[in-house]
């Protein structure tokens, strides 16, 4: 874990640097599946755009700089003083300055700071203590403690984990319907809606559909069929929800331990936020744990820009805070 300085604000005794509200600031958030940003003006936001992805473990790197030349021309980002950027896949140094290189071209007289998109979720929510979990086409959590401590779970990507994310639903699915046509099963609720809103006719047709097709946002919107077979009944889509909130909860368990926090806990994420059967599965396992519930975010994750300013200012320069992407 790697604590973070509580240093006041920086001063050289001459005027202050500006606060956070006085400057242009562009917020993005990076997602698997699109890119938000937001132009903030004098503590107002001014301008909400949203792009294509530019992770680039998601997309092409000309695909992610095509991506980020919209959105930040849309944001009017010359003119920027500062950008903050929440993005999957953020692990280690290299990754923080290789997607530098994407956005400062765009914003050429702005400092950037990249940060794992966990951050901006509990920015969002205007905490600086707590523990964030992501699920949307990937999964993954972060926390911080009052003693500045930070710890991670999951984040792997789609390969390595991913559990409880829309990707990982959208296999599920699949995998279902597979191992029933193996079984001799004829199709359940959930095979058939799956094999509907893939335009499928039979089971067998899945394998070559699913490696043939390796877009992780096309699988991970197949999620919602799983909710939907479980809404109606079926209990093996019950099942697999159950088992999505105990994967989410493991995560959320493991930096909870090790920042020593029982909360808040808050989520974001299309699926985590949109989906409240997965909630509740998740806040049930949470509560066998003597953890808080879960709440979803009342606003975009990109919104969190400006409460990240405040506390990157605050936290000084070369500290924790303010860019070390290893944890």
């Amino acid at each position: 874990m790697t604590t973070v300085p509580r240093a006041s604000a920086r001063s050289n005794g001459s005027r202050p640097a500006p606060a956070p509200q006085e400057k242009v600031i562009v917020g993005l958030d990076i997602g698997g599946s699109k890119t938000h940003g937001v132009r903030i003006d004098g503590g107002r936001v001014t301008r909400d755009e949203v792009a294509g992805s530019a992770n680039v473990q998601n997309v092409d790197r000309a695909t992610a700089a095509g991506n980020v030349e919209q959105l930040m021309s849309a944001l009017g980002g010359l003119d920027a003083d500062e950008v903050y950027v929440g993005a999957g896949g953020i692990d280690t140094k290299e990754d923080a300055a290789n997607l530098r290189k994407l956005i400062s071209p765009h914003a050429p007289r702005a400092s950037v700071e990249i940060v794992h998109d966990t951050r901006l979720i509990l920015a969002a929510a205007g905490q600086d203590v707590g523990i964030a979990l992501i699920a949307g086409t990937g999964s993954a959590v972060w926390g911080t403690n009052q003693a500045g401590e930070e710890a991670r779970s999951g984040g792997w990507g789609y390969l390595l984990g991913d559990e409880g994310s829309g990707y990982w639903f959208g296999r599920e699915a699949v995998r279902h319907s597979l191992r029933q046509f193996n079984l001799g099963v004829a199709p359940d609720r959930l095979t058939g809606l799956l094999l509907s809103d893939c335009g499928l006719e039979h089971p067998e047709q899945l394998i070559s559909h699913f490696h043939t097709n390796h877009n992780r946002r096309y699988w991970a919107e197949r999620s919602k069929v799983v909710f939907e077979a479980a809404a109606r009944g079926h209990v093996l889509s019950q099942a697999i929800i159950q088992e999505g909130g105990w994967h989410l909860a493991e995560q959320v368990l493991q930096v909870a331990r090790r920042l020593t926090l029982s909360g808040p806990v808050i989520v974001g994420g299309g699926l985590g936020v949109h989906q409240p059967a997965l909630l509740e599965a998740l806040n049930a396992h949470l509560a066998g744990e003597g953890l808080s519930a879960a709440q979803p975010l009342a606003v975009e994750p990109v919104f969190g820009a400006l409460h990240l300013a405040g506390a990157l200012l605050a936290a000084g320069p070369g500290s924790a805070a303010a860019g070390d992407l290893s944890q």
